[in-house]
């Protein structure tokens, strides 16, 4: 195996136990690397930015049907977005097959599952020399991202995962997709997946955009096969802990943000993941008027909750950030931010002002009001960010 840097040099890597790595590195936003699995097929990466000996890479997965591009171009591209990555490397990773102008896989290759790609990160890390990671992810990478969390716990310091599923399809799930493959194309279930009802009756542009995007930069049997593999996917088997029960329970060791937009087909899923996670290190941030893909309808609201998340690790302490509120439900965090359209039951609160409704915590349901930067305080006094030099 051979690591390339864009054709200009090349060293031997050696192999892990069940597969081997051959990547090209970049340093630039236009340069990629790929890192060749021998069981599991090619994981295409970009590498941006200089990695920090006391601090951990952002790294992304994006959902089907879209490449890092079109999945985060529009949230690393926001100025407000420069603050972050000033401090922070980012690596971006594709499933096989799923990155900009990628050939046609073999026919007779057998595309992984959502269990052996969350294997692959461990190796990734250890190929770039990384002791820990901070990841981002969208629908189907998030719920890689969620996996590989749960297994690797102390390679992870936080996850946003937006749009994520924990649960396998049901049944019903299954002959709807059944019925889809036989009525619509591609693009048009992957559409599906990723916008609203709203937006893809309504928002025009943004439907012939993404549509652009997957028949144009995609290669469309190689995105049937990723799809195919997230619809056969597991549940993630994790369950809340219960302070009085059985606190040993599987679930995620880091803080968690979980992001969905109130117009998002993946609103039920994400809020059930919530309530499957640990409430002392679980942020729930649903947007209001927002669709399907939160990080390109309303980035900078996207970045600021990412920047509070940050700080609340031990990171960014001396960021510039605008408040922000949120809303703490059933003991874990739930920030609600506020779209154009008005809401007159929300109240604009002073910096970290509590207020707790009493009858509600008499039945053992507090609901508590406080700005995003009480959050960022609660992540840090419960999640642990270790800064190591390398």
């Amino acid at each position: 195996a051979f690591f390339t840097v864009n054709n200009r040099w090349s060293a031997e890597i050696r192999p892990l136990t069940c597969s081997c790595f051959c990547c090209t590195r970049a340093d630039s936003a236009d340069a990629s690397q790929q890192t060749k699995l021998r069981h599991f097929g090619d994981v295409h990466c970009v590498m941006m930015g200089t990695v920090k000996a006391n601090r951990p890479v952002i790294l992304t997965f994006p959902d089907v049907g879209l490449n890092h591009k079109s999945c985060f171009e529009t949230l690393f591209n926001h100025e407000d977005m420069h603050e972050i990555v000033r401090h922070f490397a980012v690596c971006h990773v594709e499933a096989p097959g799923q990155q900009e102008g990628a050939k046609t896989l073999p026919a007779a290759y057998p595309y992984p599952s959502m269990e052996q790609l969350s294997e692959v990160l461990p190796g990734v890390l250890k190929h770039f020399g990384l002791r820990s990671v901070i990841g981002l992810g969208v629908g189907a990478g998030a719920y890689i991202l969620a996996r590989f969390a749960l297994n690797y716990p102390d390679l992870v310091d936080g996850v946003v995962l937006i749009n994520i599923n924990p649960n396998s399809e049901s049944l019903m799930d299954t002959v709807t997709s059944k019925i889809t493959d036989w009525t619509y194309t591609l693009p048009d279930k992957i559409l599906a997946n990723l916008l609203g009802k709203e937006e893809l009756q309504t928002n025009q542009d943004l439907v012939a955009t993404y549509r652009h995007y997957i028949t144009a930069t995609m290669n469309e049997a190689n995105v049937s096969q990723f799809l195919r593999s997230y619809s056969n996917r597991s549940a993630l088997e994790v369950e809340r802990p219960v302070p009085e029960g059985n606190i040993n329970v599987r679930t995620l060791k880091c803080s968690s943000l979980l992001v969905v937009g109130d117009n998002s087909p993946a609103v039920e899923a994400v809020v059930d993941c919530n309530s499957k996670l640990n409430p002392t290190k679980t942020t729930l941030l649903k947007m209001a008027d927002c669709g399907g893909l939160p990080q390109v309808d309303q980035p900078a609201k996207v970045i600021e909750a990412l920047k509070y998340f940050i700080q609340g690790l031990g990171y960014l302490s001396s960021a510039s950030m605008t408040r922000l509120r949120s809303r703490t439900a059933s003991g874990s965090s739930t920030a609600s931010f506020d779209g154009p359209r008005s809401r007159a039951h929300t109240d604009e609160l002073q910096r970290g002002r509590i207020h707790s409704h009493g009858a509600e915590e008499k039945r053992g349901r507090a609901r508590t009001d406080i700005s995003m930067e009480s959050v960022s305080t609660v992540n840090q006094s419960v999640s642990k960010s270790t800064e190591v030099a390398c």
